[in-house]
């Protein structure tokens, strides 16, 4: 009786601890189970481990981008890329914002988009589109959308493309050119972690109501290193014609490869040039290759954009300003300018710019020479002379002869001759003969210039 009933006694306690086994196991199944199909399923506009109010961000619904849209329509979409659509976007009060919609592939985690807007929450920089709010649906395959301000003029690629007639004074570029260092040396600087941008291009560099630069697309920004040290990158990422060969060569990413992107723009923003010209005798010419012989020989205006040459231009500070290109395309890195010594030279250099404009040609069909030798001339000795060799430039078709000056501080209101303002001298001989010479003297305070027409 003791034996079977010990027996049964183990029967009951192995059932019993079995049950308990069996429970636990369904429990924890069931509760693992529903914590994965809520993922999967939860409402798409929850939060998700972002918190906006902490970013200082707005969280979007996707039914109000939609709205601001028109449903994400061809009218409201103002640019594409591989990462993603850009609409504007219009919403309550008149607010007009930009909005960009990733496309699906473009993230390959949720963590990934979540991580780039808790990067780009920190960018603060008047020269740097901010970032307003977000929207982001559940799961990979759901919409993730970042929501910028607004800029209205355009790209800065518009204005050196010319499109829809655009152009840009000489200041403007030099402007431009100060604001989008600057933009640049705040990720570089101003942030910690720094930030490299990596796709430093005209197109991602907008425009402002008063034409104050502002560098947009942040797609491919990758935290900086820290101290001396370098990224090594697996994938090469940024635009052909803008990409650094270091980079390219070693995938050793550092402020530089920006610097690199940056100082092929300023060569764009001296000749209004497309990085890489495709013509027959070159098929894939780039600007350094093109500027660099000109810029070194100092004759700024064989590669100057043409539409500066048919108004009031500073000529040395457009020099200076493709110098400083070269610079920034040196083949070692370490030989380049931080972004922050770019930006406090153009600024040195516009400060002390005079508004000089020198119109040359060397073939010379009009020659200005000086017949005194006072303070003006000991300016002229001091100035550094550049060779002016281009004889003539072609605009939309039509061959205009361009024009040598020797004296110093003069300047053209028009293409007309409409004024030398610097010295007040009048231009009224309009009977000379086309096919001799003429000569002409006229008097402007204490300076005596000979006017040679020489029109062979």
């Amino acid at each position: 009786m003791s034996r079977g009933f010990f027996q049964s006694q183990q029967h009951i306690w192995g059932a019993v601890s079995a049950g308990i086994l069996l429970v636990f196991f369904g429990c924890s199944t069931f509760f693992c189970f529903k914590r994965k199909l809520y993922a999967c399923f939860r409402l798409p506009n929850q939060k998700g481990t972002l918190k906006a109010e902490q970013l200082m961000l707005k969280l979007f619904q996707l039914e109000q981008l939609q709205k601001a849209t028109n449903n994400f329509s061809q009218d409201s979409l103002v640019g594409s890329g591989a990462f993603g659509n850009v609409y504007r976007g219009t919403f309550d009060r008149e607010e007009t914002l930009a909005i960009k919609k990733a496309h699906a592939e473009s993230y390959i985690s949720i963590e990934e988009f979540e991580n780039e807007i808790r990067l780009l929450s920190k960018v603060k920089h008047r020269n740097l589109v901010s970032l307003v709010g977000f929207c982001q649906e559940a799961g990979l395959k759901g919409a993730k959308i970042l929501v910028y301000e607004f800029v209205p003029n355009g790209s800065l690629l518009d204005y050196i493309m010319g499109r829809g007639g655009r152009s840009l004074t000489w200041r403007q570029r030099v402007t431009i050119a100060i604001g989008a260092a600057k933009g640049i040396a705040h990720l570089h600087e101003g942030i910690k972690p720094s930030i490299i941008h990596r796709d430093i291009k005209p197109s991602n560099i907008l425009v402002g109501e008063n034409f104050e630069a502002k560098v947009s697309d942040f797609g491919l920004v990758k935290s900086g290193p820290s101290g001396d040290q370098s990224h090594v990158s697996s994938q090469i990422k940024g635009t052909p014609g803008y990409l650094d060969p270091a980079y390219c060569s070693s995938l050793h990413l550092t402020s530089f490869t920006d610097v690199y992107s940056y100082g092929v723009i300023l060569l764009q923003l001296v000749a209004a040039r497309p990085v890489v010209e495709k013509s027959r005798g070159h098929p894939n010419f780039h600007i350094i290759d093109w500027a660099r012989p000109s810029l070194e020989r100092g004759t700024i205006d064989e590669i100057i954009d043409a539409n500066l040459l048919m108004e009031q231009c500073n000529m040395e500070m457009m020099f200076k300003m493709g110098q400083l290109g070269l610079k920034c395309v040196a083949k070692v890195p370490k030989e380049r300018p931080t972004m922050t010594q770019v930006w406090q030279e153009l600024e040195a250099a516009l400060f002390s710019a005079e508004n000089v404009i020198f119109k040359q040609p060397s073939n010379g069909s009009l020659k200005l020479a000086s017949l005194s030798s006072g303070s003006m001339g000991s300016r002229n000795h001091q100035r550094k002379q550049l060779d002016y060799s281009q004889s003539s430039v072609s605009i939309d078709g039509i061959r205009l002869q361009r024009f040598h000056m020797d004296i110093d501080r003069l300047s053209f209101g028009s293409a007309n001759l409409r004024c030398l303002d610097a010295y007040s001298i009048s231009i009224e001989d309009d009977s000379f003969d086309l096919t001799g010479t003429s000569e002409e003297t006229t008097m402007s305070g204490n300076e005596e210039f000979r006017l040679t027409y020489d029109i062979s």
